[in-house]
């Protein structure tokens, strides 16, 4: 797999989603609105956590609907590292097969290297998704207060789509 280079500071990898995956045609839906028949993309911002599963998971269910798209991407230091590469295809490939067996909906991904915020507001520009659906970290609010963290980085700066951060299982937001 090559590298693509977008500008100096904007590297990613396309994954290869596995082709178990059937190819499904456009829904037909008469009644329905042109965005319903040719679909959303969203963007899912990921890694490896707890917090960023339930947000997929989340999405999934509560969000996605037939005939969307969704854009998995994954911010990492470097996408020249196999290692890294390799651990995230896996897990692009595993959620990819979940999305299409829970809602039946479309995936392409994309690992991007970068800083995770930037990146993923940048994956948002180019996209025009209708929604960034992300995870929190899981700190308290002073603890972002002072450290900042991804989703509200995004929160704040992504201005092409709206940002829905999915706080995790049994998180209390009054820490």
């Amino acid at each position: 797999m090559e590298t693509v280079m977008e500008d100096e500071e904007y590297n990613y990898r396309e994954v290869n989603l596995p082709s178990l995956i059937p190819v499904v045609p456009e829904p037909a839906l008469e009644r329905e609105t042109g965005e319903r028949r040719r679909g959303r993309d969203i963007l899912i911002a990921i890694d490896h956590g707890p917090k960023s599963k339930h947000a997929f998971d989340w999405a999934l269910i509560h969000f996605l609907r037939l005939a969307d798209t969704i854009h998995l991407v994954h911010a990492v230091s470097s996408v020249r590292n196999d290692v890294v590469y390799e651990t995230s295809q896996a897990l692009m490939e595993k959620l990819a097969v979940e999305a299409f067996e829970v809602a039946m909906v479309r995936t392409q991904a994309r690992i991007v290297e970068g800083d995770a915020g930037k990146v993923i507001c940048k994956e948002a520009e180019r996209l025009k998704p209708a929604a960034v659906v992300m995870g929190t970290r899981g700190r308290s609010l002073i603890q972002s207060v002072f450290q900042g963290s991804v989703s509200e980085y995004c929160f704040h700066n992504c201005k092409s789509a709206p940002v829905i951060i999915v706080p995790g299982k049994g998180t209390n937001p009054n820490q």
